[in-house]
Order: C-alpha cells, then structure tokens, then sequence
C-alpha cells in the first residue's frame, strides 16, 4: 500500500480513508499482477502499461472508473443493482456496502479486454 498511502493520508475522514485503504487492498490482494500507480492524483492499477482501474473519492461516495467499455459492458448490471454511474465513472456511496463482486467482474473483464492493447487508454472508437 505504500504506493497509495499520501493518496490516502489526504482523505479527511477517516472511515472514508478506512475504505479506500480496504477497497484498494482487496485490489492488490485479488490482482497481485496488476502495478500500482498514482496518476492524475488518482491511486490506480495497470497491467502491462495499459489502464485497468482507478479510483477516485468525494465527499459522498468512492468512485471508480473502468473506461466507458467497461461501464457499458455491464451497464444492466449497474442498474439492476441500483448503482448510481455515468458513462465514464461508478459511483458507491460511503454509507452503503461495496460491491466487490461488480468491481471484481469489471477488473477481470479490463484486463481481458485490453490483453492485446498498448497504449494507456483503449484506441478511440471511430
């Protein structure tokens, strides 16, 4: 964790840092692969120099962002679930459980996805 630990140490609250902590934990303990990185002051994994996950934090909810693909890959997922997202960013609210078992399926869909990808970002759709 010691990637992430300024990230954290800058969140005021401290059960929302206790979350973060866990969340960005249970990342590294499920992905071991994945490389930690802090970019664009978000705590976030790569695999292969490709983006996979990162995370963001308001003063409401942990947000994360998979890419558009990822989110529109389960959008009937996010919604059956009721989880509040744009097309660019999943938001899970501070007083509410995480869904780890979403996060889980949006990470292992990345890194299949972008298995063949080179560049940070997916190629933009023509």
């Amino acid at each position: 964790m010691e990637t992430f630990t300024e990230f954290i140490d800058t969140i005021d609250n401290s059960d929302h840092q206790s979350r973060v902590r866990e969340v960005l934990q249970w990342v590294s303990d499920n992905f071991p692969q994945l490389e930690k990185r802090i970019a664009w002051n978000q705590p976030m994994f790569t695999d292969h120099g490709t983006f996979i996950i990162g995370f963001s934090v308001s003063k409401k909810h942990l947000a994360f962002t998979p890419e558009e693909a990822g989110i529109s890959h389960f959008e009937d997922d996010l919604k059956a679930a009721n989880i509040d997202h744009t097309k660019g960013i999943v938001r899970m609210p501070w007083d509410q459980p995480f869904n780890y078992e979403l996060l889980k399926q949006m990470i292992e869909f990345n890194i299949h996805d972008k298995a063949a990808i080179e560049t940070f970002w997916r190629p933009a759709k023509r």
